[in-house]
């Protein structure tokens, strides 16, 4: 029996956490399509799926965003 977990939300600060990269950078790689997008969670909250980011850890140099 497998139990998926929910994909997570994450915040602007996990992300740069994680990724290593500054703010500046990380929102050049989303105009870019080099990083996923955020997705909105409330009217002045938005966020990164963990799968998405998780994706762009794996292979950051050749990564492209779907739509």
């Amino acid at each position: 029996m497998t139990t998926d977990a929910p994909d997570r939300i994450l915040r602007l600060n996990t992300v740069l956490d994680r990724t290593g990269l500054s703010r500046a950078t990380l929102y050049r790689k989303v105009q870019a399509g080099t990083f996923p997008k955020q997705i909105r969670i409330a009217v002045r909250c938005a966020g990164w799926r963990e799968s998405a980011v998780n994706d762009w850890l794996r292979n950051p140099m050749f990564y492209e965003a779907k739509d």
